[in-house]
């Protein structure tokens, strides 16, 4: 039987379908292929969109072997070997390294001199951005792009191509559902498409649905919804619309959201959009992160749920948020301070507060930056006026 996976991989950048952001005719990158001049690449992207395809036509087009390695197995010893086998040789390999995020920094650090001196063509693909698992000596040394989701009109193309010699009945309805389950990921279209063929020639709507019961969720790694459904999440949390938050969490959770992209944005809204009106809400967000990354799914769900509905019922503040970036703005526009002695390490002159009940008046900063405005919601009336008492101040 056939599978039509590898059946209708394609083998050359003219057959190749979508990405063409990247590789279109026009696209810096397809005239480097073509001239074979290849540069390091990372490729990250949704599932299915041709990451793993584009490397092995690349290795193709210039006519070099071709190594496989996943980076959740890969060993130090193994790619040292490869690279052993080459040393002193003309051929330059093509080493491609799937779910390059998960790369150690010391098998970094092995990759690096191989990228230097160009002994090998390093390719490395992965679903999630690996720009900030990659070490700055790795990515100065490399291209990095980003694969989006195919569009309709791309897995109708990629559908017909596979229709297109073989023996099958297809309703309207059955190539509708197997274009939309699949969430612009390909390689899922086929393998419907495939197991369905094996059960009948003749596939309609409720062959489909036998095999996949539901859409492939769409939270993974596309751009148009992996950070859409995010910062509809947060906004929603923003704007303290609980039902909102929810809906827009579980799609990314009914998409395979992984709990550590999900959490790391409630603690970051936690501290940016809450902050010091409901310091607890912190606390709850970095709980919520320690216990979903122990517990993981299905049992997850629900404490993210709890964390989302506290987060949206507090009151909000971004005062702490405004504050840091405005000191930070002020230090880049070049207003870099001279320490007063009193402060500095030698501890000349410096009044110890505890000696004087808690509280001194003394000079910490050359001029005054108003950096901090209390937005004075929440919680942020009680620091004031824990402040205003303890610099004896009393209320008007």
């Amino acid at each position: 039987m056939i599978d039509l996976s590898n059946k209708l991989r394609p083998t050359s950048l003219d057959t190749f379908v979508g990405q063409s952001h990247i590789i279109g005719k026009e696209k810096a990158l397809y005239k480097l292929i073509k001239q074979k001049e290849i540069p390091h690449l990372f490729f990250y992207g949704k599932p299915g969109t041709g990451k793993t395809t584009l490397a092995k036509i690349i290795a193709r087009e210039i006519n070099t072997d071709y190594y496989y390695f996943n980076a959740t197995s890969i060993k130090v010893e193994d790619l040292r070997k490869v690279f052993d086998k080459y040393k002193g040789s003309l051929i330059k390999p093509l080493i491609f390294i799937d779910e390059v995020h998960r790369l150690s920094k010391n098998q970094q650090e092995v990759l690096l001199p191989i990228m230097e001196n160009y002994d090998a063509i390093i390719i490395g693909a992965s679903t999630e951005n690996p720009f900030f698992t990659l070490t700055s000596a790795i990515r100065s040394r490399a291209f990095l792009y980003e694969f989006k989701a195919f569009t309709k009109e791309e897995m109708n193309k990629i559908l017909y191509i596979a229709l297109k010699d073989i023996d099958i009945t297809l309703t309207n309805e059955a190539k509708e559902y197997l274009i939309t389950s699949s969430s612009g990921d390909a390689r899922a279209m086929l393998t419907l498409l495939n197991f369905a063929y094996k059960v009948s020639k003749d596939i309609d709507l409720t062959l489909l649905k036998e095999l996949r019961e539901n859409v492939i969720g769409d939270g993974v790694s596309s751009s148009d919804t992996h950070y859409d459904l995010a910062s509809a999440m947060i906004k929603s949390l923003r704007g303290s619309n609980i039902d909102a938050a929810l809906y827009y969490m579980s799609r990314l959770i009914n998409g395979g959201e992984s709990v550590d992209f999900i959490t790391r944005r409630l603690v970051i809204f936690a501290s940016e959009d809450i902050g010091n009106a409901n310091p607890n809400a912190l606390n709850l967000a970095v709980n919520t992160m320690i216990a979903c990354n122990k517990i993981g799914y299905p049992e997850s769900r629900i404490i993210l749920s709890q964390c989302a509905i506290y987060l949206a019922s507090s009151p909000k503040s971004n005062s702490a948020y405004k504050a840091v970036n405005k000191a930070l703005q002020q230090i880049k526009d070049g207003k870099i301070l001279d320490i007063p002695k009193h402060l500095d390490s030698q501890h000349i002159g410096y009044l110890y507060p505890h000696d004087f009940g808690g509280y001194v008046e003394q000079k910490y900063l050359k001029e005054d930056l108003n950096l901090y405005n209390n937005s004075n919601i929440g919680f942020e009336k009680t620091l004031n006026d824990w402040l205003d008492k303890i610099k004896n101040k009393k209320e008007d």
